[in-house]
Protein backbone atom coordinates (compact mmCIF):
# COMPACT_ATOMS: atom_id res chain seq x y z
CA UNK A 1 0.00 0.00 0.00
CA UNK A 2 1.34 3.42 -0.94
CA UNK A 3 2.83 5.09 2.11
CA UNK A 4 2.10 8.63 0.91
CA UNK A 5 -1.66 8.19 1.31
CA UNK A 6 -2.99 9.69 4.57
CA UNK A 7 -4.27 6.39 5.92
CA UNK A 8 -5.00 6.23 9.64
CA UNK A 9 -1.91 5.08 11.54
CA UNK A 10 -3.79 2.29 13.29
CA UNK A 11 -4.77 0.80 9.90
CA UNK A 12 -1.40 1.10 8.24
CA UNK A 13 0.27 -2.25 7.54
CA UNK A 14 -2.87 -4.30 8.14
CA UNK A 15 -4.40 -6.76 5.68
CA UNK A 16 -8.01 -6.84 4.56
CA UNK A 17 -10.26 -9.71 5.65
CA UNK A 18 -10.69 -12.43 3.07
CA UNK A 19 -10.64 -16.12 2.24
CA UNK A 20 -9.13 -17.62 -0.93
CA UNK A 21 -11.63 -17.76 -3.80
CA UNK A 22 -10.13 -20.45 -6.01
CA UNK A 23 -11.70 -22.38 -8.86
CA UNK A 24 -11.39 -25.94 -7.58
CA UNK A 25 -13.79 -28.91 -7.75
CA UNK A 26 -14.53 -28.97 -4.00
CA UNK A 27 -14.79 -25.71 -2.04
CA UNK A 28 -15.31 -26.21 1.69
CA UNK A 29 -13.63 -23.11 3.08
CA UNK A 30 -16.27 -20.42 3.69
CA UNK A 31 -19.08 -22.22 5.58
CA UNK A 32 -21.58 -21.66 2.79
CA UNK A 33 -24.62 -23.89 2.43
CA UNK A 34 -23.86 -26.09 -0.61
CA UNK A 35 -27.55 -26.39 -1.54
CA UNK A 36 -28.83 -23.55 -3.69
CA UNK A 37 -32.36 -22.11 -3.74
CA UNK A 38 -35.07 -24.36 -5.17
CA UNK A 39 -36.64 -23.61 -8.57
CA UNK A 40 -39.84 -22.53 -6.76
CA UNK A 41 -37.92 -20.06 -4.61
CA UNK A 42 -35.97 -18.78 -7.62
CA UNK A 43 -39.25 -18.16 -9.46
CA UNK A 44 -40.77 -16.32 -6.51
CA UNK A 45 -37.59 -14.26 -6.15
CA UNK A 46 -37.76 -13.27 -9.80
CA UNK A 47 -41.39 -12.20 -9.43
CA UNK A 48 -40.67 -10.21 -6.27
CA UNK A 49 -37.68 -8.46 -7.83
CA UNK A 50 -39.72 -7.63 -10.93
CA UNK A 51 -42.42 -6.07 -8.76
CA UNK A 52 -39.87 -4.12 -6.72
CA UNK A 53 -38.15 -2.95 -9.90
CA UNK A 54 -41.24 -0.99 -10.88
CA UNK A 55 -40.63 1.34 -7.92
CA UNK A 56 -36.85 1.60 -7.89
CA UNK A 57 -37.17 5.32 -8.60
CA UNK A 58 -38.31 5.62 -4.97
CA UNK A 59 -36.24 5.10 -1.85
CA UNK A 60 -36.91 1.88 0.07
CA UNK A 61 -38.57 1.69 3.47
CA UNK A 62 -35.66 2.96 5.54
CA UNK A 63 -36.85 1.07 8.63
CA UNK A 64 -37.59 -2.21 6.77
CA UNK A 65 -40.76 -2.57 8.82
CA UNK A 66 -42.32 -5.47 6.88
CA UNK A 67 -39.06 -7.41 6.79
CA UNK A 68 -38.53 -6.93 10.53
CA UNK A 69 -42.03 -8.24 11.19
CA UNK A 70 -41.28 -11.33 9.11
CA UNK A 71 -37.97 -11.88 10.92
CA UNK A 72 -39.69 -11.58 14.32
CA UNK A 73 -42.24 -14.18 13.24
CA UNK A 74 -39.47 -16.51 12.07
CA UNK A 75 -37.51 -16.25 15.33
CA UNK A 76 -40.54 -16.67 17.57
CA UNK A 77 -39.87 -16.30 21.33
CA UNK A 78 -42.66 -13.67 21.44
CA UNK A 79 -40.39 -11.17 19.71
CA UNK A 80 -41.94 -8.06 18.19
CA UNK A 81 -40.78 -6.15 15.08
CA UNK A 82 -39.39 -3.28 17.16
CA UNK A 83 -36.99 -5.79 18.77
CA UNK A 84 -35.50 -6.68 15.38
CA UNK A 85 -32.97 -4.84 13.25
CA UNK A 86 -31.57 -5.87 9.86
CA UNK A 87 -28.64 -4.78 7.71
CA UNK A 88 -26.44 -5.86 4.79
CA UNK A 89 -25.03 -9.03 6.32
CA UNK A 90 -24.28 -9.65 9.97
CA UNK A 91 -21.01 -7.75 9.56
CA UNK A 92 -22.90 -4.49 9.03
CA UNK A 93 -25.03 -5.32 12.07
CA UNK A 94 -21.81 -5.75 14.09
CA UNK A 95 -20.41 -2.52 12.65
CA UNK A 96 -23.50 -0.58 13.65
CA UNK A 97 -23.34 -2.01 17.18
CA UNK A 98 -19.72 -0.90 17.51
CA UNK A 99 -20.45 2.52 16.02
CA UNK A 100 -23.19 3.02 18.59
CA UNK A 101 -21.61 1.45 21.66
CA UNK A 102 -17.88 1.34 20.87
CA UNK A 103 -15.56 3.93 19.33
CA UNK A 104 -12.59 5.96 20.48
CA UNK A 105 -11.87 5.58 24.19
CA UNK A 106 -14.06 2.50 24.49
CA UNK A 107 -13.27 -1.23 24.62
CA UNK A 108 -14.60 -4.41 23.08
CA UNK A 109 -13.73 -7.89 24.31
CA UNK A 110 -13.81 -11.29 22.65
CA UNK A 111 -12.47 -14.76 23.34
CA UNK A 112 -10.24 -15.90 20.49
CA UNK A 113 -10.01 -17.96 18.42
CA UNK A 114 -13.38 -16.68 17.36
CA UNK A 115 -14.92 -14.82 14.44
CA UNK A 116 -12.11 -12.48 13.40
CA UNK A 117 -14.45 -9.73 12.23
CA UNK A 118 -15.37 -8.96 15.85
CA UNK A 119 -11.81 -7.79 16.38
CA UNK A 120 -11.34 -6.27 12.91
CA UNK A 121 -14.53 -4.19 13.02
CA UNK A 122 -13.61 -3.08 16.53
CA UNK A 123 -10.28 -1.82 15.24
CA UNK A 124 -11.93 -0.19 12.22
CA UNK A 125 -14.26 1.74 14.54
CA UNK A 126 -11.30 2.73 16.77
CA UNK A 127 -12.58 0.56 19.58
CA UNK A 128 -9.77 -0.91 21.70
CA UNK A 129 -9.69 -4.70 21.56
CA UNK A 130 -9.24 -6.83 24.68
CA UNK A 131 -8.74 -10.57 24.27
CA UNK A 132 -10.20 -12.84 26.92
CA UNK A 133 -9.02 -16.34 27.74
CA UNK A 134 -10.27 -19.46 25.96
CA UNK A 135 -9.38 -22.91 27.28
CA UNK A 136 -7.14 -25.37 25.41
CA UNK A 137 -10.24 -27.35 24.41
CA UNK A 138 -11.66 -24.08 22.98
CA UNK A 139 -14.43 -23.87 25.59
CA UNK A 140 -14.98 -20.99 28.01
CA UNK A 141 -14.57 -21.47 31.74
CA UNK A 142 -17.35 -19.42 33.39
CA UNK A 143 -15.25 -18.26 36.35
CA UNK A 144 -12.33 -17.24 34.14
CA UNK A 145 -14.62 -15.43 31.69
CA UNK A 146 -16.38 -13.53 34.46
CA UNK A 147 -13.01 -12.56 35.93
CA UNK A 148 -11.79 -11.29 32.55
CA UNK A 149 -14.96 -9.25 31.96
CA UNK A 150 -14.98 -7.87 35.51
CA UNK A 151 -11.36 -6.76 35.18
CA UNK A 152 -11.58 -5.21 31.72
CA UNK A 153 -15.13 -3.78 32.01
CA UNK A 154 -15.52 -3.58 28.23
CA UNK A 155 -18.23 -1.53 26.59
CA UNK A 156 -19.02 -4.43 24.23
CA UNK A 157 -18.53 -8.15 24.92
CA UNK A 158 -18.67 -10.63 22.04
CA UNK A 159 -19.72 -14.20 22.70
CA UNK A 160 -20.14 -16.64 19.81
CA UNK A 161 -22.37 -19.70 19.94
CA UNK A 162 -21.70 -21.85 18.00
CA UNK A 163 -18.23 -20.41 17.82
CA UNK A 164 -16.35 -19.92 14.56
CA UNK A 165 -13.87 -21.56 13.88
CA UNK A 166 -14.27 -24.16 16.63
CA UNK A 167 -17.98 -25.05 16.34
CA UNK A 168 -18.39 -25.09 20.12
CA UNK A 169 -21.65 -23.85 21.66
CA UNK A 170 -22.09 -21.99 24.95
CA UNK A 171 -24.16 -23.06 27.90
CA UNK A 172 -26.71 -20.36 28.68
CA UNK A 173 -25.29 -20.09 32.21
CA UNK A 174 -22.07 -18.68 30.74
CA UNK A 175 -24.00 -15.97 28.90
CA UNK A 176 -26.01 -15.14 32.01
CA UNK A 177 -22.83 -14.88 34.11
CA UNK A 178 -21.14 -12.62 31.56
CA UNK A 179 -24.20 -10.39 31.38
CA UNK A 180 -24.23 -9.98 35.16
CA UNK A 181 -20.50 -9.16 35.22
CA UNK A 182 -20.61 -6.73 32.30
CA UNK A 183 -21.64 -3.10 32.42
CA UNK A 184 -21.75 -2.69 28.61
CA UNK A 185 -23.72 -4.57 25.99
CA UNK A 186 -23.27 -8.32 25.47
CA UNK A 187 -23.50 -9.56 21.88
CA UNK A 188 -24.14 -13.27 21.29
CA UNK A 189 -23.28 -14.09 17.68
CA UNK A 190 -25.54 -16.98 16.60
CA UNK A 191 -24.71 -17.08 12.89
CA UNK A 192 -24.76 -20.90 12.95
CA UNK A 193 -27.58 -21.44 15.45
CA UNK A 194 -29.81 -23.41 13.08
CA UNK A 195 -27.13 -26.13 12.82
CA UNK A 196 -26.88 -26.74 16.59
CA UNK A 197 -27.48 -30.25 17.86
CA UNK A 198 -30.78 -31.09 19.52
CA UNK A 199 -31.06 -29.65 23.01
CA UNK A 200 -28.66 -26.74 22.46
CA UNK A 201 -30.67 -23.63 23.46
CA UNK A 202 -30.55 -20.19 21.88
CA UNK A 203 -29.65 -17.01 23.74
CA UNK A 204 -32.96 -15.63 22.43
CA UNK A 205 -34.52 -17.22 25.52
CA UNK A 206 -32.47 -14.84 27.70
CA UNK A 207 -33.61 -11.57 26.12
CA UNK A 208 -36.55 -10.75 28.46
CA UNK A 209 -35.38 -8.47 31.27
CA UNK A 210 -31.88 -8.01 29.80
CA UNK A 211 -31.85 -4.67 27.93
CA UNK A 212 -28.09 -4.87 27.22
CA UNK A 213 -28.23 -8.31 25.55
CA UNK A 214 -28.09 -8.67 21.75
CA UNK A 215 -28.45 -11.83 19.65
CA UNK A 216 -27.24 -11.63 16.05
CA UNK A 217 -28.21 -13.97 13.20
CA UNK A 218 -27.70 -14.27 9.44
CA UNK A 219 -29.47 -15.59 6.36
CA UNK A 220 -26.14 -16.53 4.78
CA UNK A 221 -25.78 -20.01 6.26
CA UNK A 222 -28.88 -22.08 6.98
CA UNK A 223 -30.96 -20.08 4.48
CA UNK A 224 -28.52 -20.66 1.58
CA UNK A 225 -28.52 -16.89 0.99
CA UNK A 226 -24.88 -15.86 1.35
CA UNK A 227 -25.18 -13.85 -1.88
CA UNK A 228 -28.16 -11.88 -0.55
CA UNK A 229 -26.23 -10.22 2.30
CA UNK A 230 -28.84 -10.06 5.03
CA UNK A 231 -28.00 -10.13 8.73
CA UNK A 232 -30.18 -9.21 11.67
CA UNK A 233 -30.39 -8.99 15.44
CA UNK A 234 -32.86 -9.27 18.27
CA UNK A 235 -32.62 -6.99 21.30
CA UNK A 236 -34.52 -4.60 23.52
CA UNK A 237 -36.46 -1.97 21.51
CA UNK A 238 -34.50 0.87 23.11
CA UNK A 239 -31.21 -0.69 22.01
CA UNK A 240 -32.55 -1.09 18.48
CA UNK A 241 -33.49 2.60 18.48
CA UNK A 242 -29.87 3.45 19.28
CA UNK A 243 -28.78 1.85 16.01
CA UNK A 244 -30.95 4.26 14.03
CA UNK A 245 -28.48 6.97 15.05
CA UNK A 246 -25.61 5.33 13.15
CA UNK A 247 -27.26 3.50 10.25
CA UNK A 248 -26.85 5.01 6.80
CA UNK A 249 -30.07 6.36 5.26
CA UNK A 250 -31.93 3.70 3.27
CA UNK A 251 -29.16 1.21 3.96
CA UNK A 252 -31.22 -1.84 2.90
CA UNK A 253 -32.21 -1.73 -0.75
CA UNK A 254 -35.76 -2.45 -1.91
CA UNK A 255 -34.44 -5.50 -3.77
CA UNK A 256 -32.70 -6.89 -0.66
CA UNK A 257 -35.80 -6.45 1.47
CA UNK A 258 -38.02 -8.08 -1.14
CA UNK A 259 -35.69 -11.04 -1.63
CA UNK A 260 -35.29 -11.62 2.10
CA UNK A 261 -39.04 -11.64 2.64
CA UNK A 262 -39.49 -14.21 -0.13
CA UNK A 263 -36.77 -16.39 1.42
CA UNK A 264 -38.50 -16.24 4.80
CA UNK A 265 -41.75 -17.43 3.19
CA UNK A 266 -39.78 -20.42 1.92
CA UNK A 267 -38.08 -21.02 5.29
CA UNK A 268 -39.43 -24.57 5.82
CA UNK A 269 -38.08 -25.74 2.45
CA UNK A 270 -34.78 -23.91 2.84
CA UNK A 271 -34.20 -25.30 6.31
CA UNK A 272 -34.77 -28.86 5.09
CA UNK A 273 -31.10 -28.86 4.10
CA UNK A 274 -30.05 -28.18 7.69
CA UNK A 275 -30.81 -31.72 8.81
CA UNK A 276 -28.77 -33.13 5.94
CA UNK A 277 -25.83 -30.87 6.74
CA UNK A 278 -25.98 -31.71 10.44
CA UNK A 279 -25.76 -35.40 9.56
CA UNK A 280 -22.86 -34.74 7.18
CA UNK A 281 -21.08 -32.66 9.82
CA UNK A 282 -21.40 -35.51 12.31
CA UNK A 283 -20.07 -37.91 9.67
CA UNK A 284 -17.05 -35.67 9.15
CA UNK A 285 -16.41 -35.61 12.90
CA UNK A 286 -16.50 -39.41 13.08
CA UNK A 287 -14.46 -40.12 9.95
CA UNK A 288 -11.79 -37.46 10.53
CA UNK A 289 -11.40 -38.83 14.06
CA UNK A 290 -10.98 -42.31 12.59
CA UNK A 291 -8.14 -40.96 10.46
CA UNK A 292 -6.26 -40.14 13.67
CA UNK A 293 -6.92 -36.42 13.90
CA UNK A 294 -8.12 -34.50 16.92
CA UNK A 295 -11.62 -33.19 16.17
CA UNK A 296 -13.62 -30.58 18.10
CA UNK A 297 -17.31 -31.52 18.60
CA UNK A 298 -19.31 -29.11 16.44
CA UNK A 299 -22.71 -27.43 16.61
CA UNK A 300 -22.09 -25.53 13.37
CA UNK A 301 -21.90 -26.55 9.70
CA UNK A 302 -18.13 -27.02 9.84
CA UNK A 303 -15.51 -29.07 11.66
CA UNK A 304 -12.20 -27.98 13.20
CA UNK A 305 -9.59 -30.73 13.25
CA UNK A 306 -5.99 -30.78 14.42
CA UNK A 307 -2.91 -32.76 15.33
CA UNK A 308 -1.49 -31.88 11.92
CA UNK A 309 1.92 -30.44 12.78
CA UNK A 310 2.38 -27.87 10.02
CA UNK A 311 -1.20 -27.34 8.90
CA UNK A 312 -0.12 -25.40 5.81
CA UNK A 313 1.40 -28.58 4.34
CA UNK A 314 -1.88 -30.46 4.82
CA UNK A 315 -3.86 -27.52 3.40
CA UNK A 316 -1.67 -27.42 0.29
CA UNK A 317 -1.83 -31.19 -0.10
CA UNK A 318 -5.63 -31.01 -0.13
CA UNK A 319 -5.60 -28.12 -2.58
CA UNK A 320 -3.30 -30.09 -4.88
CA UNK A 321 -6.05 -32.74 -4.90
CA UNK A 322 -8.76 -30.24 -5.77
CA UNK A 323 -10.14 -29.64 -2.27
CA UNK A 324 -10.12 -26.16 -0.70
CA UNK A 325 -10.66 -25.86 3.06
CA UNK A 326 -9.73 -23.09 5.50
CA UNK A 327 -6.47 -22.43 7.29
CA UNK A 328 -7.70 -20.21 10.14
CA UNK A 329 -4.21 -19.48 11.45
CA UNK A 330 -4.24 -21.96 14.36
CA UNK A 331 -1.03 -23.94 14.44
CA UNK A 332 -1.77 -27.58 13.65
CA UNK A 333 -5.49 -27.02 12.93
CA UNK A 334 -7.69 -26.69 9.82
CA UNK A 335 -11.42 -26.09 9.33
CA UNK A 336 -13.64 -27.84 6.80
CA UNK A 337 -17.21 -26.87 5.91
CA UNK A 338 -19.76 -29.66 5.66
CA UNK A 339 -20.65 -29.94 1.97
CA UNK A 340 -22.79 -32.32 -0.01
CA UNK A 341 -22.18 -36.05 0.57
CA UNK A 342 -20.21 -36.18 -2.67
CA UNK A 343 -18.05 -33.19 -1.71
CA UNK A 344 -17.43 -34.67 1.72
CA UNK A 345 -16.47 -38.01 0.17
CA UNK A 346 -13.91 -36.24 -2.00
CA UNK A 347 -12.55 -34.31 0.97
CA UNK A 348 -12.25 -37.38 3.20
CA UNK A 349 -10.52 -39.37 0.46
CA UNK A 350 -8.08 -36.52 -0.19
CA UNK A 351 -7.40 -36.06 3.53
CA UNK A 352 -6.72 -39.78 3.99
CA UNK A 353 -4.32 -39.65 1.04
CA UNK A 354 -2.50 -36.56 2.36
CA UNK A 355 -2.15 -37.99 5.88
CA UNK A 356 -0.94 -41.32 4.50
CA UNK A 357 1.65 -39.53 2.38
CA UNK A 358 2.84 -37.52 5.37
CA UNK A 359 3.21 -40.65 7.50
CA UNK A 360 5.22 -42.31 4.75
CA UNK A 361 7.56 -39.34 4.51
CA UNK A 362 8.03 -39.27 8.28
CA UNK A 363 8.87 -42.98 8.33
CA UNK A 364 11.56 -42.44 5.72
CA UNK A 365 13.34 -39.68 7.60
Amino acid sequence: MDTFLPLRDDLRGRSAYGAPQLDVPVRLNTNENPYGPSPALAADLAAAVALAASELNRYPDRDATALRADLAAYLGHNLTPNQIWAANGSNEVLQQLLMAFGGAGRKAMGFEPSYSMHRLISLATQTDWVEGYRENDFNLDPERVVADVSTAQPDVVFLTSPNNPTGTALDLSVIEAVYEAATGIVVVDEAYAEFARDGVPSALTLLPGRPRLVVTRTMSKAFSMAGLRLGYLAADPELVDCLLLVRLPYHLSELTQAAARVALKHAPDLLNTVGTLRAERDRLVAEITALGCRVVPSDANFVLFGGLGDQTVTWQGLLDRGVLIRDVGLTGWLRATAGTPEENDAFLAALADVLREQLLRESQT
